[in-house]
Protein backbone atom coordinates (compact mmCIF):
# COMPACT_ATOMS: atom_id res chain seq x y z
CA UNK A 1 0.00 0.00 0.00
CA UNK A 2 1.40 3.32 -1.02
CA UNK A 3 1.38 6.64 1.14
CA UNK A 4 -1.43 8.23 -1.79
CA UNK A 5 -3.85 5.52 -0.81
CA UNK A 6 -3.41 5.96 3.01
CA UNK A 7 -4.03 9.69 2.85
CA UNK A 8 -6.59 9.74 0.73
CA UNK A 9 -8.48 6.73 2.83
CA UNK A 10 -7.78 8.63 6.07
CA UNK A 11 -9.30 11.70 4.46
CA UNK A 12 -12.41 9.84 3.54
CA UNK A 13 -12.81 8.03 7.12
CA UNK A 14 -11.85 11.36 8.49
CA UNK A 15 -15.28 12.71 7.10
CA UNK A 16 -17.28 9.75 8.03
CA UNK A 17 -15.97 10.30 11.20
CA UNK A 18 -16.26 13.75 11.56
CA UNK A 19 -20.05 13.49 10.07
CA UNK A 20 -21.16 10.72 12.86
CA UNK A 21 -19.65 13.40 15.48
CA UNK A 22 -21.63 16.03 14.08
CA UNK A 23 -25.19 13.86 14.48
CA UNK A 24 -24.44 12.53 17.64
CA UNK A 25 -23.37 15.81 19.45
CA UNK A 26 -26.12 15.75 22.08
CA UNK A 27 -26.67 19.49 20.71
CA UNK A 28 -30.15 19.71 18.56
CA UNK A 29 -31.42 21.76 15.90
CA UNK A 30 -32.57 25.69 16.72
CA UNK A 31 -35.77 25.13 18.21
CA UNK A 32 -36.41 21.50 18.04
CA UNK A 33 -36.46 21.59 22.01
CA UNK A 34 -34.83 17.82 22.18
CA UNK A 35 -31.50 16.75 22.32
CA UNK A 36 -30.07 14.25 19.68
CA UNK A 37 -28.94 10.65 20.47
CA UNK A 38 -25.34 10.45 21.48
CA UNK A 39 -22.78 8.97 19.02
CA UNK A 40 -22.49 5.29 18.75
CA UNK A 41 -19.43 2.85 19.93
CA UNK A 42 -17.38 1.03 17.21
CA UNK A 43 -18.08 -2.66 18.30
CA UNK A 44 -14.40 -4.59 18.18
CA UNK A 45 -13.57 -8.29 18.42
CA UNK A 46 -10.15 -8.45 20.24
CA UNK A 47 -7.42 -11.21 20.62
CA UNK A 48 -4.89 -11.74 23.30
CA UNK A 49 -1.83 -13.08 21.75
CA UNK A 50 -1.92 -16.47 23.77
CA UNK A 51 -4.23 -17.42 26.49
CA UNK A 52 -5.51 -15.16 29.21
CA UNK A 53 -2.27 -14.17 31.30
CA UNK A 54 -0.59 -11.25 32.84
CA UNK A 55 1.32 -10.40 29.51
CA UNK A 56 -1.51 -9.64 27.89
CA UNK A 57 -3.89 -7.37 30.65
CA UNK A 58 -2.86 -4.22 29.10
CA UNK A 59 -6.08 -4.95 27.23
CA UNK A 60 -7.91 -5.35 30.20
CA UNK A 61 -6.49 -2.26 31.74
CA UNK A 62 -7.81 -0.22 28.53
CA UNK A 63 -11.19 -1.75 28.88
CA UNK A 64 -11.05 -0.94 32.86
CA UNK A 65 -9.84 2.52 32.68
CA UNK A 66 -12.25 3.11 29.87
CA UNK A 67 -9.28 4.01 27.26
CA UNK A 68 -11.28 1.80 24.73
CA UNK A 69 -14.98 3.70 26.04
CA UNK A 70 -13.17 7.15 25.21
CA UNK A 71 -11.80 6.35 22.01
CA UNK A 72 -15.42 5.17 21.40
CA UNK A 73 -14.91 1.83 21.19
CA UNK A 74 -17.10 -1.40 22.71
CA UNK A 75 -14.84 -3.44 22.63
CA UNK A 76 -15.17 -7.45 23.70
CA UNK A 77 -11.50 -9.21 24.84
CA UNK A 78 -11.26 -12.74 23.87
CA UNK A 79 -8.08 -15.07 24.49
CA UNK A 80 -5.68 -15.92 21.61
CA UNK A 81 -4.23 -19.09 20.69
CA UNK A 82 -1.11 -18.09 18.80
CA UNK A 83 -0.11 -16.20 15.95
CA UNK A 84 -1.31 -18.73 13.07
CA UNK A 85 -4.70 -19.23 14.62
CA UNK A 86 -5.19 -15.76 15.87
CA UNK A 87 -4.10 -14.45 11.95
CA UNK A 88 -6.68 -16.44 10.48
CA UNK A 89 -9.40 -15.08 12.66
CA UNK A 90 -8.77 -11.22 11.41
CA UNK A 91 -8.49 -12.27 7.88
CA UNK A 92 -11.68 -13.98 8.04
CA UNK A 93 -13.17 -11.19 10.27
CA UNK A 94 -14.19 -13.49 13.03
CA UNK A 95 -11.61 -10.58 15.01
CA UNK A 96 -10.84 -7.05 13.93
CA UNK A 97 -7.87 -6.51 16.23
CA UNK A 98 -5.12 -9.23 17.90
CA UNK A 99 -1.88 -9.64 19.17
CA UNK A 100 0.30 -11.50 16.82
CA UNK A 101 4.17 -11.72 16.81
CA UNK A 102 5.81 -10.31 14.35
CA UNK A 103 8.36 -12.96 13.32
CA UNK A 104 5.62 -15.61 13.31
CA UNK A 105 3.33 -13.47 11.01
CA UNK A 106 5.91 -13.53 8.74
CA UNK A 107 6.29 -16.78 8.99
CA UNK A 108 2.75 -17.57 8.48
CA UNK A 109 2.11 -14.94 5.96
CA UNK A 110 5.48 -15.70 3.34
CA UNK A 111 3.23 -19.01 3.24
CA UNK A 112 -0.30 -17.71 2.99
CA UNK A 113 -0.77 -14.69 2.10
CA UNK A 114 -3.83 -13.19 3.87
CA UNK A 115 -5.38 -10.30 4.02
CA UNK A 116 -3.46 -8.87 7.90
CA UNK A 117 -0.91 -5.97 8.54
CA UNK A 118 0.90 -4.70 11.50
CA UNK A 119 0.16 -1.77 12.80
CA UNK A 120 2.15 -1.09 16.36
CA UNK A 121 4.95 -2.73 18.36
CA UNK A 122 4.01 -4.43 21.67
CA UNK A 123 7.45 -5.68 22.64
CA UNK A 124 10.44 -4.00 20.75
CA UNK A 125 12.28 -7.08 21.34
CA UNK A 126 10.66 -10.44 21.23
CA UNK A 127 9.55 -12.88 23.79
CA UNK A 128 9.65 -15.80 22.38
CA UNK A 129 11.45 -18.36 24.62
CA UNK A 130 11.89 -22.30 25.25
CA UNK A 131 11.53 -22.76 28.85
CA UNK A 132 12.49 -26.09 30.72
CA UNK A 133 13.02 -26.33 35.24
CA UNK A 134 15.98 -26.59 36.64
CA UNK A 135 17.39 -30.73 36.44
CA UNK A 136 15.43 -31.17 33.83
CA UNK A 137 19.54 -31.27 31.61
CA UNK A 138 18.54 -28.50 29.89
CA UNK A 139 20.61 -25.49 30.01
CA UNK A 140 21.89 -24.37 27.43
CA UNK A 141 20.13 -24.18 24.15
CA UNK A 142 21.81 -27.48 22.66
CA UNK A 143 20.37 -29.30 25.05
CA UNK A 144 17.30 -28.98 23.29
CA UNK A 145 18.28 -31.97 21.24
CA UNK A 146 16.61 -35.34 21.95
CA UNK A 147 13.92 -33.40 23.71
CA UNK A 148 10.46 -33.05 23.90
CA UNK A 149 8.95 -29.48 23.68
CA UNK A 150 5.10 -28.84 24.23
CA UNK A 151 3.70 -25.53 22.16
CA UNK A 152 0.61 -25.12 20.15
CA UNK A 153 0.00 -25.52 16.76
CA UNK A 154 1.00 -22.65 14.69
CA UNK A 155 2.23 -20.27 17.66
CA UNK A 156 5.41 -18.12 17.12
CA UNK A 157 8.23 -20.58 19.02
CA UNK A 158 7.72 -23.50 16.71
CA UNK A 159 7.18 -21.48 13.54
CA UNK A 160 10.66 -19.42 14.42
CA UNK A 161 12.18 -22.50 15.66
CA UNK A 162 14.34 -22.62 12.87
CA UNK A 163 15.89 -19.28 12.73
CA UNK A 164 17.02 -19.79 16.53
CA UNK A 165 18.26 -22.91 15.50
CA UNK A 166 20.82 -21.97 13.51
CA UNK A 167 21.61 -19.07 15.20
CA UNK A 168 21.92 -21.07 18.41
CA UNK A 169 23.87 -24.03 17.36
CA UNK A 170 20.95 -27.02 17.18
CA UNK A 171 19.86 -29.51 14.84
CA UNK A 172 16.41 -28.78 14.01
CA UNK A 173 15.71 -32.36 13.63
CA UNK A 174 16.65 -33.87 17.08
CA UNK A 175 13.78 -31.70 18.82
CA UNK A 176 10.69 -33.04 18.91
CA UNK A 177 7.47 -30.51 19.04
CA UNK A 178 4.13 -31.78 20.97
CA UNK A 179 0.81 -30.08 20.07
CA UNK A 180 -0.73 -29.12 22.98
CA UNK A 181 -3.25 -25.94 24.15
CA UNK A 182 -1.76 -23.02 26.25
CA UNK A 183 -3.71 -23.80 29.39
CA UNK A 184 -2.06 -26.83 29.53
CA UNK A 185 1.65 -25.68 29.13
CA UNK A 186 2.54 -25.35 32.64
CA UNK A 187 0.96 -28.49 34.27
CA UNK A 188 2.50 -30.40 31.11
CA UNK A 189 6.25 -29.45 32.28
CA UNK A 190 6.13 -29.83 35.98
CA UNK A 191 4.84 -32.93 35.96
CA UNK A 192 7.48 -33.69 33.82
CA UNK A 193 5.25 -34.96 30.47
CA UNK A 194 7.59 -33.13 28.26
CA UNK A 195 11.47 -31.28 28.96
CA UNK A 196 10.65 -27.79 28.20
CA UNK A 197 7.84 -25.64 26.59
CA UNK A 198 7.28 -22.51 24.06
CA UNK A 199 6.70 -20.00 26.04
CA UNK A 200 7.38 -16.09 26.13
CA UNK A 201 10.19 -14.81 28.60
CA UNK A 202 7.93 -13.19 30.88
CA UNK A 203 5.87 -16.51 31.07
CA UNK A 204 8.48 -17.44 34.22
CA UNK A 205 6.52 -16.25 37.20
CA UNK A 206 3.34 -18.68 35.90
CA UNK A 207 5.61 -21.65 35.04
CA UNK A 208 7.71 -21.66 38.59
CA UNK A 209 4.22 -20.93 40.38
CA UNK A 210 2.92 -24.60 38.42
CA UNK A 211 6.05 -25.82 39.36
CA UNK A 212 5.50 -24.97 43.21
CA UNK A 213 8.68 -23.07 43.58
CA UNK A 214 11.07 -25.36 41.34
CA UNK A 215 12.93 -22.68 39.10
CA UNK A 216 12.49 -22.17 35.30
CA UNK A 217 15.19 -22.52 32.70
CA UNK A 218 14.69 -19.36 30.37
CA UNK A 219 15.83 -19.61 26.36
CA UNK A 220 15.07 -16.78 25.02
CA UNK A 221 14.85 -16.60 21.10
CA UNK A 222 16.46 -12.51 21.22
CA UNK A 223 19.53 -13.72 22.95
CA UNK A 224 20.37 -14.86 19.06
CA UNK A 225 18.41 -13.63 17.17
CA UNK A 226 18.59 -9.85 18.24
CA UNK A 227 16.61 -8.41 15.47
CA UNK A 228 13.06 -9.78 16.00
CA UNK A 229 10.61 -7.98 17.61
CA UNK A 230 7.92 -9.37 20.11
CA UNK A 231 4.06 -9.21 19.13
CA UNK A 232 2.74 -6.64 17.38
CA UNK A 233 -0.77 -4.99 16.76
CA UNK A 234 -2.44 -6.61 13.79
CA UNK A 235 -5.93 -5.79 12.07
CA UNK A 236 -7.05 -6.53 8.20
CA UNK A 237 -5.59 -4.90 5.36
CA UNK A 238 -9.13 -3.77 4.31
CA UNK A 239 -9.48 -1.47 8.37
CA UNK A 240 -6.13 -0.44 7.91
CA UNK A 241 -6.45 1.51 4.08
CA UNK A 242 -10.27 2.59 4.48
CA UNK A 243 -10.46 2.87 8.22
CA UNK A 244 -7.15 4.04 9.40
CA UNK A 245 -8.54 6.79 11.77
CA UNK A 246 -10.20 4.03 13.57
CA UNK A 247 -7.06 1.94 13.85
CA UNK A 248 -5.17 4.56 14.71
CA UNK A 249 -7.57 5.68 17.58
CA UNK A 250 -8.09 1.92 18.78
CA UNK A 251 -4.06 1.77 18.50
CA UNK A 252 -3.28 4.59 20.42
CA UNK A 253 -6.08 3.00 23.25
CA UNK A 254 -4.63 -0.18 23.69
CA UNK A 255 -0.85 1.33 23.45
CA UNK A 256 -2.12 3.79 26.53
CA UNK A 257 -3.24 0.52 28.27
CA UNK A 258 0.01 -0.82 28.24
CA UNK A 259 1.87 2.00 29.15
CA UNK A 260 -0.46 2.15 32.04
CA UNK A 261 0.11 -1.54 32.92
CA UNK A 262 3.93 -1.43 33.27
CA UNK A 263 4.08 1.24 35.01
CA UNK A 264 1.72 -0.15 37.63
CA UNK A 265 1.77 -3.75 37.16
CA UNK A 266 0.61 -4.57 40.74
CA UNK A 267 -2.92 -2.66 39.93
CA UNK A 268 -3.07 -4.28 36.58
CA UNK A 269 -2.83 -7.76 37.74
CA UNK A 270 -6.14 -7.11 40.34
CA UNK A 271 -7.65 -5.65 37.39
CA UNK A 272 -7.13 -8.80 35.27
CA UNK A 273 -8.20 -11.05 38.52
CA UNK A 274 -11.11 -8.87 38.32
CA UNK A 275 -11.97 -10.11 34.59
CA UNK A 276 -10.53 -13.39 35.24
CA UNK A 277 -10.47 -14.86 38.73
CA UNK A 278 -8.66 -17.75 38.15
CA UNK A 279 -5.28 -15.39 37.40
CA UNK A 280 -2.98 -14.85 40.01
CA UNK A 281 -2.95 -11.20 39.99
CA UNK A 282 0.34 -11.18 41.93
CA UNK A 283 1.45 -13.70 39.36
CA UNK A 284 0.27 -11.35 36.50
CA UNK A 285 1.66 -8.50 37.85
CA UNK A 286 5.38 -10.15 37.75
CA UNK A 287 4.82 -11.05 34.47
CA UNK A 288 4.16 -7.29 33.61
CA UNK A 289 6.86 -6.27 35.28
CA UNK A 290 9.20 -8.33 33.91
CA UNK A 291 7.89 -7.03 30.20
CA UNK A 292 8.64 -3.44 30.99
CA UNK A 293 12.06 -3.37 29.93
CA UNK A 294 11.06 -5.35 26.21
CA UNK A 295 7.96 -2.33 25.42
CA UNK A 296 9.87 0.80 25.37
CA UNK A 297 12.16 1.49 22.80
CA UNK A 298 16.21 1.84 23.72
CA UNK A 299 16.25 5.04 21.43
CA UNK A 300 15.44 8.58 22.69
CA UNK A 301 12.75 9.98 20.90
CA UNK A 302 11.42 6.78 19.64
CA UNK A 303 7.52 6.11 20.63
CA UNK A 304 6.04 2.72 22.15
CA UNK A 305 4.71 0.39 19.55
CA UNK A 306 6.87 1.90 17.01
CA UNK A 307 8.08 -0.13 14.09
CA UNK A 308 11.33 0.53 11.83
CA UNK A 309 11.33 -0.90 8.40
CA UNK A 310 15.04 -1.75 8.36
CA UNK A 311 14.97 -4.00 11.41
CA UNK A 312 11.64 -6.07 9.95
CA UNK A 313 13.97 -6.16 6.74
CA UNK A 314 16.47 -7.47 8.50
CA UNK A 315 14.20 -10.27 9.95
CA UNK A 316 13.31 -11.73 6.73
CA UNK A 317 16.71 -11.93 5.50
CA UNK A 318 17.94 -13.64 8.64
CA UNK A 319 14.84 -16.22 7.89
CA UNK A 320 15.44 -16.28 4.15
CA UNK A 321 18.92 -17.61 5.36
CA UNK A 322 17.56 -20.16 8.07
CA UNK A 323 15.54 -21.39 5.25
CA UNK A 324 12.19 -20.40 7.45
CA UNK A 325 10.94 -18.86 4.24
CA UNK A 326 11.20 -18.38 0.23
CA UNK A 327 12.95 -15.27 -1.05
CA UNK A 328 10.47 -12.22 -2.27
CA UNK A 329 8.88 -11.53 1.12
CA UNK A 330 9.10 -7.30 1.33
CA UNK A 331 8.17 -5.74 4.91
CA UNK A 332 4.97 -4.18 3.77
CA UNK A 333 3.96 -7.50 3.24
CA UNK A 334 3.71 -7.64 6.71
CA UNK A 335 3.43 -4.21 8.23
CA UNK A 336 2.37 -0.95 7.48
CA UNK A 337 4.25 1.63 8.52
CA UNK A 338 2.45 4.46 7.82
CA UNK A 339 -0.09 3.98 10.46
CA UNK A 340 2.81 2.67 13.38
CA UNK A 341 3.42 4.95 16.11
CA UNK A 342 6.05 7.92 15.05
CA UNK A 343 5.39 7.98 11.52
Amino acid sequence: MNIPTIARSSLAALCVLVATACAGTGTSAPGSGAPSAPAATTKINYLTSFNVFGRDSYAYVALEKGYFRDAGFDVTIRPGSGTADSLKLIASGQADFGITDLTGSIVTLAGQRLPVTGVAAIQQRSLTAVIALEGSGIAAPKDLEGKKIADPPGSAVKLVFPAYAKAAGIDPAKVTFVPAPPPSLPQLLSSGKVDAIGQFVVGRPTIEQAAQGRKAVVLPYSDHVKEMYGNILTTTTKMAAEQPVVVTKFRDALLKGLEYAIDNPDEAGRILNKHHPTQNPVTAAAELKEMAAYVRPSEAGVPVGALDESRVTAVIAILEDAKVIKPGFRPFDVVTFGLAPGS
